[in-house]
């Protein structure tokens, strides 16, 4: 602001340009490091995730079911935790320290987990470390809450900041794919003590890092106390006062005042009033003896709520989205499993083929950034080329085109099932006579659904929440992602039940060449469907948020 108003005197422009420059090159170089560090903890995560049911195995004996829960158990408090953290930055600690706090924490995760490694130590001491990594690995929605708080709001300040979005997830890909490929290789080939001693030095490297930038970092986003009780005292005052008419005129209700655009809720700006909502606006009305917080709020307050309110649908909407996405690592390696794994000499296991997805992110965010944004600018007028709304939905279409390959290529499997039966090769493992390889263009498509939808979550709830609660409504997107992992249990199990009646093996039996999962994949692919025709109307509902300037 204090450059825009000293040009827009016409005196001292110079030093004004200067500074800028220097703030441009400061939050370029505060951003890089931000990159590196999302990357070299995805790397450390996915380093130590990705075999971690073999070390349970081998190392402390446990068996396959047990050995499974316990991942399953660790990965599901590793997808609660991030919102922990995103409370803790937005209520008290603030994003830099609250990094800075989580950093350590993970430092002493993966050092616990090297030394228990290395010397064997008890099963409890492993769990202990193991935990501690679930709770420092928690960052993502503070870390790109953080990155994107280094940008301005003006225009060519918010076309970076968008394609910081792409390039933070294009770097969380680079981490997990070192982690899941290199450093898997290095635990099989060389142990456990080398496999799980890098990504405890790696996060060595990423506090250091991290600290390193801290002259480079804008951080004039404050905690802006615990978000429940504002949005509490909202409903609270909204309901005492529910006979009370509120205005049509939103210049009545109760505001803060002052031209500078700052609320009364620290590190936040007012919010225009919207009309959605209406009842919620009865809190902001002023009455004969409205002293407590809890019976009269401000204007910004109850938008604040509203905000989340708009939030909910489009957040719901990408629970679905989660459902199908997740299909890459349970019903695609079910049917990969059944293919000809062969490539020459060598043995491709179906998982593996998940590589392509992660590489196809790689390849679509340049060209989505370089390439696409350009040319939908020019189309749209927009400065980001998309709406964060109109790029979600785009990946929804997308990924219902990876539900229909899916099934396309499930008939043609069964057609050569039919006609060819199966094989048995020399290590007595029995495959229908198809390559493998002709998953990969699903697995491609479903890269190119998470570039536009995922990525466009983490520029929509940052760019949508209220400017306290960013961390926590940048949380939400892994929440939808968690709640899809269950959906999709759901309707697996909902699936089977309804199928696998009065002797017929149904849709999804142990041997999907009883089944039908190409039926599952055309009910996918209708839920998609049914999923964006919500969407739409969501979107043409949704109100998008305006600051007071």
């Amino acid at each position: 602001m204090e450059a825009v108003e000293v040009e827009s005197k016409g005196s001292h422009g110079g030093d004004g340009d200067r500074r800028t420059s220097r703030n441009d090159r400061r939050s370029s170089w505060g951003c890089t490091l931000l990159l590196v560090n999302n990357c070299l903890q995805n790397t450390s995560y996915f380093g130590l995730s990705t075999n971690l049911v073999n070390y349970f195995q081998v190392e402390l004996h446990a068996g396959s079911k047990s050995a499974a829960n316990s991942v399953t158990n660790w990965m599901g408090t590793s997808s609660i935790t991030p919102l922990a953290a995103a409370l803790l930055a937005d209520s008290f600690l603030g994003r830099y320290w609250t990094i800075t706090l989580f950093l350590v924490i993970s430092v002493a995760g993966y050092g616990v987990v090297t030394a228990s490694a290395s010397a064997a130590l008890q099963s409890a001491v492993f769990y202990a470390g193991l935990y501690l990594v679930a709770l420092g690995s928690a960052l993502s929605p503070v870390m790109v809450s953080f990155g994107a708080d280094q940008f301005g709001d003006d225009e060519s300040e918010r076309g970076h900041q968008s394609s910081f979005f792409n390039w933070f997830y294009f770097s969380m890909n680079v981490g997990s794919l070192v982690g899941g490929t290199v450093l898997v290789w290095v635990q099989t080939a060389h142990g456990w003590r080398l496999g799980y001693g890098i990504p405890a030095l790696l996060s060595v490297l990423a506090v250091a890092l991290f600290m390193a930038g801290t002259g480079a970092y804008r951080r004039h986003q404050p905690p802006g106390g615990f978000p429940a009780t504002r949005i509490a005292q909202v409903v609270v005052a909204a309901v005492r006062k529910c006979n009370v008419e509120a205005p049509d005129d939103a210049a009545l209700l109760h505001e803060c005042d002052g031209d500078d655009g700052v609320s009364t809720i620290q590190g936040s700006r007012r919010l225009v009033h919207t009309d959605q909502f209406r009842f919620l606006d009865k809190a902001a009305v002023e009455t004969a003896g409205d002293k407590s917080p809890w019976r009269l709020c401000t204007v910004t307050q109850v938008e604040e709520l509203k905000c989340v309110l708009r939030l909910l649908p489009v957040w719901a909407c990408g629970i679905i989205f989660a459902a199908a996405y997740t299909q890459m690592s349970t019903t695609f390696i079910l049917q990969g499993d059944t293919l000809d794994p062969r490539l020459s000499s060598f043995r491709v296991p179906a998982a593996v083929l998940s590589v392509f997805d992660t590489l196809s992110i790689m390849i679509w965010v340049p060209l989505y950034d370089c390439i696409v944004v350009p040319l939908a600018r020019r189309l749209t007028g927009h400065s980001r080329g998309f709406t964060p709304l109109a790029r979600m939905g785009i990946g929804f279409v997308v990924l219902t085109i990876t539900m229909l390959l899916a099934g396309m290529l499930e008939v043609a499997r069964r057609r050569v099932l039919a006609r060819h039966g199966t094989y048995v090769d020399a290590d007595g493992a029995e495959y229908v006579p198809m390559s493998i390889f002709w998953q990969v263009p699903q697995y491609v498509v479903v890269g190119a659904a998470e570039v536009f939808t995922f990525i466009g979550q983490l520029e929509f709830f940052y760019d949508q929440a209220p400017d306290a609660m960013r961390s926590v409504c940048s949380g939400l997107a892994s929440a939808a992602f968690a709640l899809g992992n269950y959906a999709s249990s759901a309707i697996v199990a909902v699936v089977v039940r309804a199928t696998a009646r009065g002797g017929s093996p149904g849709w999804i039996p142990d041997d999907i060449n009883d089944g039908h999962l190409d039926y599952f994949f055309w009910l996918l692919a209708v839920l998609c469907v049914g999923n964006f025709g919500a969407y739409l109307v969501v979107a043409r509902w949704y109100t998008y948020k305006k600051t007071v300037d």
